[in-house]
């Protein structure tokens, strides 16, 4: 029952920070698409662009992400994590190619030559703009604190972009106020290669999730060093760390006194388990027992 009530309030809380980025995204794109449209902003029409990309990835979070939750079943037995680092990978290509499009909108206007309006109304969208993103980022990561969903961890990264993209575009909007225009679309430009940045940054943190990457050195260094602590553990070889989904996966075989009457070594198996879920990042492991000083493993010179 915990379980279930567990999954049943991730889902739901998954669900509320979903829903705080479609709308706050909805509120963006009405706010600056409307007074950029209006003045002829390139920097506030490229960075309301940018927002219906964020509205396209959180709707994708919101309809696909809580599938994570799901239970493991007979065609998924190791359970739906993975579902979460593909989301976030659809957030991360979709913000990227988007911050092509706008680098192209923002070359366009540098050769063009930019034809804008200034008008208090756009800083006054442009403040509106930062105040619902960073509302939207700070209910995004507080939920996410208990969750650690790689999907929302994206989507607030995002709104936090979101609020530098605004900032050049404040930038871009003053240059006008000072008889500069020019920097208008320079901002957009660099609004683009930000977000261009931002969605290659996610992209390639989740790819490692769905290929099964290894962690760095000192993780392995963390396992070996935990399961040598049991004083019942002679030796540790043949260790495997690797990523299923957001979550790691330990497979290793650990040395023991080969006299160890079997509920003895059956526990000290459960207790090595245990040990190792309790890590931060550890979904699950398997811990094979070998009789120790027979030295018939791959990785026998390793530890």
């Amino acid at each position: 029952m915990s379980g279930d009530v567990a999954a049943d309030g991730g889902r739901s809380a998954f669900a509320r920070a979903s829903w705080a980025n479609v709308l706050g995204n909805v509120v963006k794109i009405v706010a600056e698409g409307a007074a950029g449209y209006v003045f002829g902003s390139v920097a506030l029409l490229a960075d309301a662009a940018h927002s219906v990309a964020d509205l396209v990835a959180s709707v994708v979070v919101l309809v696909w992400g809580r599938s994570a939750f799901d239970e493991p079943d007979d065609t998924h037995p190791h359970g739906h994590t993975r579902i979460e680092p593909l989301t976030a990978l659809f957030v991360g290509a979709v913000i990227a190619l988007l911050g092509l499009n706008l680098l192209y909108r923002s070359a366009e206007g540098l050769v063009a030559g930019p034809d804008i309006q200034f008008s208090p109304l756009l800083l006054a969208a442009l403040g509106f703009s930062i105040a619902d993103m960073y509302l939207v980022y700070h209910y995004t990561v507080r939920i996410n604190e208990s969750l650690q969903s790689t999907a929302l961890a994206a989507l607030a990264k995002d709104c936090l972009n979101d609020i530098y993209t605004s900032v050049a575009a404040i930038v871009g909007v003053l240059g006008v106020l000072v008889d500069v225009p020019v920097l208008d679309p320079i901002a957009g430009g660099l609004v683009s290669l930000l977000v261009v940045y931002q969605g290659v940054e996610i992209g390639r943190e989740n790819v490692d999730y769905l290929i099964g990457a290894a962690p760095g050195t000192e993780k392995r260094a963390e396992i070996t060093d935990l399961l040598r602590r049991h004083p019942a553990v002679e030796g540790v070889h043949d260790l495997t760390v690797f990523y299923d989904g957001t979550v790691l996966e330990v497979e290793v075989h650990v040395e023991v006194d080969g006299d160890l009457p079997f509920r003895e070594a059956h526990d000290v198996e459960s207790e090595l388990v245990d040990r190792l879920r309790g890590l931060d990042d550890v979904g699950d492991a398997h811990v094979h027992l070998d009789p120790s000083g027979i030295g018939e493993w791959k990785s026998a010179d390793e530890y």
